[in-house]
């Protein structure tokens, strides 16, 4: 008997269950939706254009690439947080003057528009694949570009998701971050993809969208559109035709676990009264209103990306101060970190990112950009500057990707000049050992466990065939996190967690246990986080980070930590 007569909704054998990496809690059930079946790419060989006809052609290929551009910066503009950036960073590559180029060459090779399209996004994704790394998670958006532009071109429908009838579980191979961006919680309730890994895009989105999400499963393939399934984003599971008795007693369960967090209120605190801050992700003002409106304490990572991303130029000191001002009177009189520019690699700026790096992964992004342009940093922290003097606050400003301690001490300089309290990003495993030379001349720490992760563990954070690798559970990361915590708690300086792996909230538990002073997550996550603090003590807390160091894999620490703190309840 096949897989797909296992899945069959005809077959009255018992559930199927598939298991992939949990990324997102929650429990969605409903049927299995799928992307479109995709746009159909032009033939390989087509008519030669005539030489009269192809200046007529660059006219209308630069108008379809221009209006699949403009669509999706439309949607940026009403999205926030991860989604904007996703947005906004597919539009500039519709608008990238090098697939442009690329494009209109074949043109005047008498190439039509449709089929020059298609070469040009090739050469893109064979130089990406190449590269490897970050630069090859670019190729889903390269494809996703391409698609957009030849549907435009030839007439077809806009790709992307369907929006179902009824609230419904999306199954998909892989999605392309635009199309992940896009989806409507109230139609798209659950989502599992074969690949992706706990970091990627679509995880992150999902996380921001609040929808239970799994990653890494393998079988998606054989479950059909329409078959009824159980998703459960805690266990990483997906349960084909479920019993219908206990896929509602699932369901109630999780629907009286949404009304205890609907009530959540903050400030978050462990049972015993220890005090965890639970701060938000974000990225501009409007997001910054929904942290608060989800009681968020403070913002522990505001991206400023945000500002720079489908640009040709550096938005001006004016343009940045406005924005980031936004975001600090929302939360007046409480904590907001800002962290500068953290462009390159999978983030490339026209302006500032070095088109030929053989490894951008590993070449010049975040902190390192100002190596180049040093002026880019400089006016950027002119802008935090003039943002805090509007809002008469004091925002936390902290670097990413920084390695040495004379890094370290150079930005805080910098920040110390213009009156704002410095720090720097732990993401690489040198700035975890050396920790407590950083905090000689910082006043704290923050860390991202998603590139630590990948760092530390030399794995792709994309990658689903590297999903245990990069998963926030590893003990090896957990290691550094905890050496980082104690260099803080040493010197009396705080350190917290801004990756995703904060917004877990079994593994918060073990975070507060090995020292982290506060938890940073998307808007959606913190009421999950700050309610499940609440149910256990300090003492349990470092029990199960000691479970979690004692492990050998993320699975054995997993289950160890549940089981130390059931033994609380």
């Amino acid at each position: 008997m096949s897989a797909s007569d296992l899945v069959s909704p005809a077959v009255p054998s018992g559930p199927l269950v598939l298991v992939g990496t949990p990324v997102v809690p929650g429990v969605a059930l409903g049927p299995v939706v799928r992307p479109s079946a995709g746009v159909r790419l032009p033939e390989a060989e087509q008519p030669e254009l005539p030489e009269e006809a192809r200046a007529a052609e660059k006219v209308l290929f630069r108008a379809a690439a221009e209006l699949v551009a403009a669509r999706l910066a439309a949607r940026a503009s009403a999205a926030t947080g991860v989604s904007a950036e996703v947005l906004s960073t597919t539009a500039g590559m519709a608008r990238d003057r090098a697939l442009w180029g690329a494009a209109e060459q074949r043109i005047d090779l008498g190439v039509p528009a449709a089929s020059a399209t298609v070469q040009a996004a090739q050469q893109f994704v064979d130089m990406f694949t190449t590269l490897g790394g970050l630069m090859a998670e670019r190729v889903p958006d390269v494809r996703d570009v391409r698609d957009r532009i030849v549907a435009e071109l030839t007439g077809q429908g806009e790709p992307g998701i369907p929006s179902p009838e009824v609230p419904s579980v999306l199954l998909a191979d892989d999605l392309a971050p635009a199309d992940t961006a896009g989806l409507d919680p109230a139609r798209v309730i659950g989502l599992a993809t074969r690949l992706g890994g706990t970091t990627s895009h679509t995880a992150i989105i999902a996380r921001q969208l609040g929808l239970p999400c799994v990653v890494a499963m393998e079988g998606l393939e054989d479950v059909r559109a329409g078959v009824p399934v159980l998703l459960d984003g805690d266990a990483g599971t997906l349960t084909v035709t479920p019993d219908p008795a206990e896929a509602r007693l699932r369901v109630e369960a999780a629907r009286v676990a949404a009304e205890v967090l609907a009530g959540y209120s903050g400030p978050a605190r462990t049972r015993d009264g220890h005090a965890v801050p639970v701060l938000a992700n974000v990225q501009d003002g409007p997001g910054a209103l929904a942290a608060v409106a989800a009681h968020a304490e403070g913002v522990g990572l505001l991206r400023t990306e945000l500002a720079f991303l489908g640009r040709a130029q550096e938005p001006t000191v004016e343009e940045q101060a406005a924005g980031y001002a936004e975001v600090f009177e929302a939360f007046a009189g409480r904590k907001v970190v800002l962290r500068t520019l953290d462009a390159g690699s999978d983030k490339p700026l026209a302006f500032a990112t070095p088109p030929d790096e053989a490894n951008p992964a590993l070449g010049v992004r975040g902190l390192r950009i100002a190596r180049r342009d040093p002026g880019l940093l400089e006016r950027q922290l002119d802008a935090v500057a003039e943002a805090a003097r509007r809002s008469s606050e004091t925002p936390w400003v902290m670097a990413p990707m920084v390695a040495t301690v004379p890094e370290a001490a150079a930005f805080a300089a910098a920040v110390r000049a213009r009156g704002l309290v410095p720090g720097v990003m732990v993401e690489v495993p040198s700035a975890a050992l050396h920790a407590e030379r950083l905090l000689e001349h910082v006043d704290f720490l923050s860390i991202g466990t998603n590139d630590l992760s990948q760092y530390t563990l030399a794995a792709d954070r994309l990658s689903a065939d590297l999903a245990d690798l990069t998963d926030p559970w590893q003990p090896a990361l957990l290691t550094l996190v905890a050496m980082t915590a104690e260099a803080g708690r040493r010197t009396g300086k705080p350190v917290g967690v801004c990756g995703e792996a904060a917004a877990d909230p079994l593994l918060a538990c073990v975070l507060v246990g090995l020292g982290i002073t506060s938890l940073s997550c998307a808007a959606s996550a913190v009421a999950g986080v700050g309610a499940r603090l609440a149910t256990v003590d300090l003492d349990t807390c470092r029990r199960a980070a000691e479970a979690a160091l004692a492990q050998d894999d993320p699975a054995a620490a997993r289950a160890a930590v549940r089981e130390v703190i059931a033994a609380d309840a």
